[in-house]
């Protein structure tokens, strides 16, 4: 067989305990949603993250953010080539693409995204955000859907309106954050609606009444979408319909946690009480066979690019997903204990925002 056969996997073991160290010194959060899904999908699901680390670091963080698209589009060349650069993530990605049969169109979407970051556009209505959400999240959702074996349009839709709803509660969630560096991702034209200049307000940042009305209505499109994502719950297998319920009803509490604090993103970050997080993930968990599919939801325009990226590609081999992977009591458990751990560290982590005013 040739050493770069498509046949052979190219991740070795130490390839997978490199992405699973990345993704743990990454996101906590996503690492422990990611232990509530079966193995098979949780190992592939912690590949694909590590590359989306990976490459959102590249492009944010360093000097020349042109350069490194060109780098990380090469990458993906050796990707979709079954012929990855030497590195744990890259062989480990390759394989999940060989696996799932993951369109290029996707993760290209997904740098075009982080681009649209370090180029520092602007949004001015709901649907140029919600296009640049579908690239940075939205995107996720498809990916994250063909891991799971699910491929039929409206599903994947499903999938993209969570990922979108996600990040406008991201967005919600951190205005403070994002104007101390110098981004604004809330519609301008709202902002200006409610008496502000959306520059003006960029450099001097600041709390007040007209701004909590602009979170409020990024609030309220996030919640629409995470109505719709419900339609597509019951499309997944049934052994990862707890981890998405989970990250569903765990996002959409950050935006009720915003609420609570009077729609304050300035002087801390939103996170939801460790004891609230208990009892929704006990709520996800206990999802069962009842739940219905609802093909008739209406999709996006700002993800149909996506969808049909999926439906383009030759379906893989499907693989055998568990009916049944832990009893209820012992999976409870386990997680509740995750997310004590998560909750300490939220308290250690989250320390006030301080604004400071971009010239």
């Amino acid at each position: 067989m040739p050493p770069h056969s498509p046949e052979r996997p190219h991740a070795t073991a130490g390839d997978a305990a490199a992405c699973a160290t990345l993704l743990r010194s990454g996101s906590l959060t996503f690492f422990l949603a990611s232990r509530v899904l079966p193995a098979g999908v949780r190992a592939d699901a912690t590949a694909l993250y590590a590359f989306c680390r990976l490459a959102d670091d590249a492009i944010d963080l360093g000097d020349d953010y042109e350069r490194a698209l060109r780098q990380l589009r090469a990458r993906l060349d050796g990707i979709y080539a079954a012929d990855p650069l030497p590195f744990p993530v890259d062989r480990a990605l390759a394989d999940v693409v060989r696996k799932h049969s993951l369109p290029r169109t996707l993760l290209e979407a997904l740098l075009e995204g982080f681009e649209w970051d370090a180029g520092r556009r602007q949004y001015e209505t709901l649907e140029q955000l919600t296009d640049y959400a579908a690239r940075v999240a939205g995107t996720v959702g498809a990916m994250m859907a063909l891991l799971m074996g699910v491929r039929t349009s409206a599903a994947v839709a499903r999938a993209c309106d969570l990922g979108v709803a996600m990040q406008l509660t991201n967005i919600a969630r951190d205005v403070g954050e994002d104007a101390s560096r110098g981004r604004l991702y809330l519609p301008r034209a709202w902002m200006r609606e409610e008496g502000l200049d959306p520059d003006g307000w960029l450099n001097a940042p600041e709390h007040n009444a007209a701004l909590a009305r602009v979170i409020e209505r990024v609030l309220v499109a996030a919640d629409r979408l995470y109505r719709q994502s419900d339609a597509g719950l019951a499309a997944l297998p049934r052994a990862c319909r707890p981890a998405i319920r989970a990250a569903r009803l765990l996002y959409a509490e950050i935006g009720h946690e915003v609420r609570r604090r009077g729609h304050d993103s300035m002087s801390s970050r939103a996170v939801a009480p460790t004891r609230r997080k208990a009892v929704l993930l006990s709520r996800a968990l206990s999802v069962g066979p009842r739940l219905k599919y609802d093909a008739s939801v209406q999709t996006l325009d700002a993800i149909l690019f996506l969808v049909d990226a999926v439906q383009h590609m030759p379906h893989p081999v499907a693989a055998r997903m568990p009916a049944a992977w832990w009893r209820y009591d012992q999976r409870l458990l386990r997680v509740l204990a995750l997310f004590e751990d998560l909750g300490y560290r939220d308290r250690l982590a989250y320390a006030p925002v301080t604004p400071r005013r971009v010239a």
